[in-house]
């Protein structure tokens, strides 16, 4: 292993070094980006299956992680590889339902994966590190212990993690229903409305899922906080019969 991942990641003293120690993971990260043998497939997929139908499992073997490697974040890209690579898939069969060309593709493809996991993520994943690190740390009690803080690479991984079942609910099944969805009438709203509100609802539980693991963390409900907007907007969107679909394939394919 390289000396980039081997050194500490907690021995400073404020979060911006939280962040620069984590940055020295990233150049190692890319390479491995591009070495597919050295990426563990298997694992990747089993985490993707629980992320879905238990998702505290998959955070449980978080703490193996940081035992056998002394690091909370991952350091094998696979996870991020395949979404891209499932996401690219889900745009070409958006871009074949609404383009039908290849320049709508491109186009599809560019900004599901480059905003919406992309930009999205690198925002959600520094939202998420700032907040844990500066607002719910717990302080170390004696001098001789070393303050822990959350890696921004960790809080990615939290990010892609939460975003797995977002994909298979708004991108995936959203899909195969867009007929039904895109109806006019109360039921095709409620579904359609319904199927975001469980989407983004699970994203912040997973989200929740992956702080509240941290031992040195306190107040981790905050990250479901959201949750309680997100009900709202159901409850009001669906009351008025906006539907979110449809608005969203007008923002997006026009």
């Amino acid at each position: 292993m390289s000396s980039s991942i081997s050194l500490p990641l907690y021995g400073a003293k404020s979060a911006n070094s939280s962040l620069s120690g984590s940055s020295l993971q990233l150049p190692e990260y890319v390479r491995r980006f591009f070495q597919y043998p050295q990426m563990d497939i298997d694992y990747t997929l089993w985490q993707m299956l629980y992320l879905c139908i238990a998702p505290s499992r998959v955070y449980r073997t978080t703490k193996y992680h940081k035992q056998t490697k002394n690091q909370w974040a991952r350091d094998d890209p696979a996870f991020v590889a395949i979404m891209v690579y499932f996401m690219a898939v889900s745009s070409l069969g958006y871009a074949i339902a609404f383009h039908k060309n290849i320049s709508g593709f491109l186009k599809t493809i560019l900004y599901s994966v480059v905003v919406d996991f992309g930009l999205v993520g690198v925002l959600a994943a520094t939202v998420g590190w700032y907040l844990a690190n500066q607002y719910l740390r717990i302080e170390s009690a004696g001098s001789h212990t070393t303050d822990q803080k959350v890696e921004w690479l960790y809080a990615f991984d939290v990010h892609c993690n939460s975003f797995f079942p977002f994909f298979i609910l708004l991108y995936v099944l959203q899909y195969f229903l867009l007929l039904l969805f895109m109806r006019e009438g109360y039921v095709s709203t409620f579904l359609a409305n319904a199927t975001y509100a469980l989407a983004f609802g699970y994203y912040f539980y997973v989200t929740f899922l992956g702080y509240d693991v941290l031992p040195f963390l306190q107040h981790t409900t905050i990250f479901l906080y959201p949750i309680i907007g997100v009900a709202l907007t159901f409850l009001v969107t669906t009351l008025v019969k906006f539907n979110v679909c449809v608005f969203v394939m007008n923002s997006y394919f026009g």
